[in-house]
C-alpha cells in the first residue's frame, strides 16, 4: 500500500518578545538569551521562572518557543497549554507556532514516507516509515483536527504492518470529518482481523477466538454501514460492507440492504454488482446473472461485474455437471454456461493481464470446454505470472 505523498507549504515564524516590563530576573533574562540566540541558557532560567511562578503566561510560551526550536513538540504544546491556561494574550503567536511546526513535521512525515517507497532494503524501509510516524504524531499535537495527518499516519502503519496502531487515526479522521476511504479502510481491517481469528478457530478450536471474530465483524459492519450512510453511493464501501456482511454469516441481512438499495436507486451500478456478489455466494445463479448483467450495461467496463459474471457461469456450469454427474447421467448443457463465461474472462484479462489465477480458471474453462491447447496456454500463463 505504498504511496507517494503531498507537501504543504510552510510559513515563516516569527517570534514575538515583549517589553521588559514588570518581569522577574530569570525573565529578562531568558529574553536577552533568546535574543543572543543562547537558547539553553535561557531555557533553564524560563524553568526557573515558571517554577516560581506557574501562572506566568509569557514565561510558557517563551518556553514553549525554546522547545519548539529543539523540536520537542510534546514539550512545546505542554509550555503552550500552559501559557492559555493563565491568559490568553499569546494566543495568536502561539496559534502561528503551532501551524509552523505542523507544516514542518507533516513535510518531513511526507519526505520521509516517500523515502520509504524508494528504498531498496526491508531496514531502511522500516527506519523511513518509522521517522514518518514520529512526524506524523507531531503534527497531530500541533493540529488535532487535521484529517489528512490521521490518513497519512494511518499509510504509514499499515505500510509497516502494524494494523492494530492504524485503526486510532483511522477513527479520528472519522470523527474530524474524513473522506469515504477512511471507513473503507477502516471497515477492511476490522474485517481482516475477524478472519484471521476466524482461521485460527478453525484449527485450534477455541471459542475465544470464535467470539473476537464475530466482534471485529460487528466493529467493521458497523463502520461501513456508517460510511454507507455519509457515502450511499461510494463503490468502496458498498463492495466490503458485503464482504463483512459475507464473513459474519450474515446474509439475510445484507441481502434485505442491498435488494432495497438497488429498488432503491436502479441506476446505482454499486447496488446491483454487490446484491450480486451476495447472490452469487447463495448460489443463487439465475438472481446473480441478472444483476450483475445489469451492473454491466450501465457500466460496459465495470470489470469487478464482468469477472464476477463469468464466475457465476463457471459455477453454474459446474453444478449442473455434478449434479449430473451424481446422477449418473450425461448432460453436456453445462457447456453452456462455459461458453458464457469464456468472453467475459478473455475481456477481463484484456484489462488485467497479469493474474495468475484468473488464467488458471480461463484454464479449467477451456478444458470443460474440450479445447487442450487453449486449456494448456491458460495454465502456462498461469504459471509466468505467479
Amino acid at each position: 500500500m505504498k504511496r507517494a505523498l503531498i507537501l504543504f507549504g510552510i510559513l515563516g515564524m516569527v517570534l514575538g518578545i515583549t517589553a521588559f516590563q514588570c518581569a522577574s530576573a530569570e525573565l529578562t533574562g531568558a529574553k536577552l538569551y533568546i535574543n543572543q540566540k543562547q537558547y539553553e541558557k535561557a531555557k533553564e532560567s524560563l524553568l526557573k521562572d515558571v517554577e516560581k511562578n506557574p501562572a506566568n503566561d509569557e514565561g510558557w510560551y517563551l518556553l514553549g518557543f525554546l522547545y519548539g526550536e529543539e523540536d520537542n513538540i510534546p514539550k512545546m504544546i505542554e509550555s503552550f497549554n500552559n501559557s492559555l491556561k493563565s491568559s490568553k494574550k499569546f494566543e495568536p503567536q502561539i496559534k502561528e507556532s503551532k501551524n509552523y511546526y505542523w507544516a514542518t513535521n507533516f513535510n518531513k512525515g511526507v519526505s520521509f514516507f516517500n523515502n520509504a517507497t524508494k528504498a531498496s532494503t526491508e531496514d531502511s524501509v522500516k527506519m523511513f516509515f518509522n521517522k514518518a510516524a514520529n512526524n506524523f504524531n507531531n503534527a497531530i499535537l500541533c493540529q488535532p483536527d487535521s484529517a489528512v495527518t490521521y490518513e497519512n499516519l494511518a499509510y504509514v502503519y499499515i505500510n509497516l504492518n502494524q494494523i492494530d496502531n492504524a485503526i486510532e487515526p483511522l477513527n479520528k479522521m472519522i470523527k474530524v470529518g474524513s473522506t469515504p476511504e477512511a471507513y473503507a479502510l477502516l471497515g477492511q481491517i476490522y474485517t481482516d482481523k475477524g478472519n484471521l481469528l476466524m482461521d485460527t478457530y478453525r484449527t485450534s478450536k477455541v471459542a475465544s477466538d470464535s467470539v473476537q471474530a464475530l466482534e471485529n465483524y460487528n466493529k467493521a459492519i458497523k463502520v461501513l454501514e456508517d460510511g454507507k450512510l455519509k457515502y450511499p453511493s461510494n463503490g468502496e464501501i458498498l463492495l466490503r460492507v458485503s464482504n463483512a456482511y459475507i464473513a459474519a454469516n450474515k446474509l439475510d441481512v445484507a441481502m434485505t440492504a442491498f435488494k432495497e438499495g438497488v429498488e432503491r436507486d436502479p441506476q446505482n451500478k454499486f447496488y446491483k454488482y454487490n446484491y450480486g456478489v451476495l447472490l452469487l455466494n447463495a448460489a443463487d445463479f439465475p438472481a446473480a446473472e441478472e444483476q450483475f448483467k445489469k451492473a454491466i450495461e450501465l457500466d460496459s467496463e465495470y470489470t469487478n461485474a464482468i469477472y464476477n459474471l463469468g464466475v457465476v457461469y463457471v459455477r453454474w456450469g459446474t453444478q449442473i455437471r455434478e449434479e449430473a454427474e451424481a446422477q449418473g447421467k450425461t448432460d453436456d448443457s453445462y457447456k453452456d454456461k462455459f461458453k458464457l463465461a469464456l468472453p467475459l474472462m478473455e475481456k477481463y484479462l484484456e484489462k488485467s493481464p497479469n493474474e495468475p489465477a484468473i488464467w488458471e480458471l480461463l484454464g479449467k474453462i477451456y478444458a470443460n470446454l474440450g479445447n487442450a491447447q487453449k486449456s494448456k496456454e491458460a495454465f502456462d500463463k498461469a504459471d509466468q505470472y505467479r
